[in-house]
């Protein structure tokens, strides 16, 4: 027996080892948070049992992470602790009646866990100069270039002395569908949450690519502050909030272990209602000076736990599995099976990525499935239960479902793709992305309309749509005479779009929004983009060289220079228009709100980001203007208790001229 005790606990290390590295270095876990859980608390509760078996170097006793040589390495002044989990109720009052003394009370704050990457963000006279990973809690990784990316981070604020604090950078759930949506399409391994997505973001070497995923932060802690005292955490978390940072959202301070449980159960019934992902609550001492005499073991704070909500997943029947075809060609299986709820909603289908997710879970049609939400928002399909009577593994066509081509797989991707440029289905998406909104935003014409055009073979391509004629649109089924104008007069409009809102439509592969301007800033014609090379392109700052070969093979492939031509020929703009025109705003922060007369909201915006001012969408210390029209509401009243100067639009003007 003891012989076996010891074996299994040398397996557990082994295997939390693996999968530590999986999740905090790689971004790419292999398996749930639960059942990681499941694994450390198996060891924990052997290590308790038999510490002469215990190992030096315990994972147990450490933060899981470590710093990579990508970046360059930060030695953290405050430790940056994880926090211990526990998974029951009665376990968060063990925690509260141990730490509270005999016939008192010990206040504590309850916050949500925010299931993302933890940061740490310094700031000198009122200046944000450094942010930094976790890494494994005492040495982490500078990734301030990249932090600067994310909107919600204050890059100034009003406190002079030095500050540091510690927040959770995530991506919120419409982003990571709208990613997730995007590498599905174009047949990349999509980040299995939301969590990996913001750690997998926060990483990349080309900061634009950070910028692009739409990250935010919630600000959880003050690590040190020169010059102010404090007496609780909650109180450091309403200072925070004023100097602009946005902090851990609808905290509560409670004042027994009943409140406590209380507003975790609440909690736990707000999370299919959250736009974030969280994956428990955390409860927190309050009192600061306690705190320090708790004190810390080698890996937790003592006055802090984790309550670890468990995952929802339900078992259901796989009836079909569909193959649609993605903007790249990449053919997209789908599991159909008897539909479910999970986290308040009903949910029928699950995408099952490539043939390698497939094999890996054996999948079968009318097999027995387990399916959950990733993050508790895209259906997964986790394992297969049972397989039924002659099941077999589903295997992704050999031909294309559209066009009937032969597929190919490149050795160094997963995805199967039609490489057939004149694929219907690949055309289809490739037009329904150029007429998107952050694309040519051709209003009007969606999916439904697209078909029916190509199903007319009135257009097969990008140039297509600009020789459409309103006698063509009216013929289709369903058109009235308002509406074909309504859609050509859309399309004539979109000709006028500058330069980055084209390039993006043109889907060249991992070239999203911001690197399209970034691109275009530097080479403001489209011939120049077409001309430069794979080193001049990637010179550009922001852009990396991966990125920069997939612009040049795009240009270079005959068929994209034919729709090119096209485009050309049909009136379609082909150069940037003049963005910078001054820089009297540098370094200053305006939020634009209530009915303007003389602009439109969007115009102002613009003069502000052309003179090299930034936008906000509400009020903080942090705001140097509030520019203001009538009825200004809630975000005036709020600019004049800050004592924010509001400006009207005459003033605004005079500003910049």
């Amino acid at each position: 027996m003891p012989d076996a005790v010891f074996e299994r606990m040398r397996e557990l290390e082994r295997q939390i080892e693996y999968h530590n590295d999986r999740y905090y270095n790689q971004d790419d876990p292999e398996i749930s948070d639960y059942d990681y859980d499941q694994l450390t608390q198996e060891l924990r509760a052997l290590e308790a049992e038999h510490p002469q078996y215990k190992s030096e170097h315990s994972p147990s006793d450490r933060v899981g992470g470590v710093s990579s040589n990508q970046f360059e390495k930060v030695a953290h002044q405050v430790k940056m602790e994880s926090l211990q989990d526990v998974f029951s109720v009665e376990e968060v009052e063990e925690f509260l009646q141990k730490i509270t003394p005999e016939g008192g009370v010990m206040p504590c704050v309850v916050e949500m866990k925010i299931d993302g990457l933890s940061v740490s963000l310094e700031y000198r006279g009122g200046r944000l100069v450094r942010g930094s990973t976790r890494g494994d809690g005492l040495v982490g990784e500078d990734i301030t270039v990249n932090l600067r990316t994310i909107k919600d981070i204050p890059k100034t604020i009003p406190f002079q002395g030095f500050l540091e604090v510690r927040g959770e950078v995530y991506m919120p759930r419409a982003s990571f569908e709208k990613l997730v949506e995007r590498q599905i399409e174009e047949g990349e391994k999509p980040f299995k949450n939301p969590r990996n997505a913001a750690a997998g973001s926060l990483r990349q070497k080309d900061a634009s690519i950070t910028g692009e995923r739409g990250l935010s932060i919630f600000v959880f802690n003050l690590q040190q502050v020169e010059g102010k005292a404090f007496t609780a955490h909650s109180e450091t978390l309403r200072w925070m909030a004023q100097q602009g940072f946005p902090v851990s959202p609808d905290f509560v301070l409670c004042q027994s272990a009943g409140e406590a449980v209380e507003r975790i159960r609440e909690i736990d019934g707000l999370r299919g209602k959250l736009s974030f992902d969280i994956d428990g609550a955390v409860v927190k001492v309050d009192d600061l000076h306690e705190r320090e005499e708790l004190g810390s073991t080698s890996k937790y704070p003592k006055w802090a736990i984790a309550y670890k909500y468990p995952p929802e997943e339900k078992e259901t029947i796989l009836r079909e599995v569909e193959i649609s075809v993605g903007r790249t060609g990449a053919l997209i299986p789908t599991a159909l099976f008897d539909p479910i709820t999970l986290a308040g909603t009903t949910v029928g289908r699950a995408v099952l990525h490539n043939q390698d997710f497939i094999n890996e879970k054996q999948v079968g049609i009318g097999d027995v499935i387990v399916v959950r939400k990733a993050g508790e928002i895209i259906p997964e399909v986790v394992a297969v239960k049972r397989h039924c009577e002659g099941s077999q593994v589903f295997q992704i066509p050999a031909y294309c479902p559209s066009c009937g081509t032969k597929t190919v797989q490149a050795e160094d991707e997963a995805a199967t793709r039609c490489p057939n440029p004149h694929c219907p289905a690949k055309n289809f998406r490739r037009l329904w992305h150029f007429c998107s909104r952050d694309a040519m935003d051709i209003d009007g014409l969606g999916p439904a309309i697209i078909e029916a055009l190509q199903k007319a073979d009135l257009i097969e391509d990008f140039g297509d749509l600009y020789a459409l004629t309103f006698e063509q649109v009216v013929e289709l089924e369903g058109f009235q005479e308002k509406a074909a104008q309504n859609l050509i007069s859309a399309i004539e409009a979109s000709k006028k779009n500058d330069l980055p809102r084209l390039l993006f439509g043109l889907g060249i592969k991992n070239v999203g929004k911001r690197a399209s301007e970034l691109i275009c800033e530097r080479f403001p014609t489209l011939e120049a983009i077409m001309a430069a090379s794979e080193e001049e392109i990637s010179a550009v700052d922001g852009i990396g060289g991966v990125m920069a070969q997939n612009v040049v093979r795009f240009f270079a492939q005959e068929e994209n220079r034919r729709v090119i031509d096209k485009l050309v020929a049909r009136g379609v703009n082909t150069t940037a228009h003049k963005q910078a025109v001054g820089d009297k705003l540098t370094g200053k922060k305006f939020v634009v709100t209530g009915k303007l007369t003389r602009f439109t909201r969007k115009e102002i915006e613009e003069l502000i980001k052309q003179n090299g001012g930034k936008v906000a969408s509400s009020v903080s210390k942090a705001t140097s203007y509030l520019v203001a029209g009538e009825d200004a509401g809630s975000k005036l009243e709020k600019a004049e208790s800050l004592d924010v100067p509001v400006l009207t639009e005459d003033a605004f003007l005079e500003l910049i001229q």
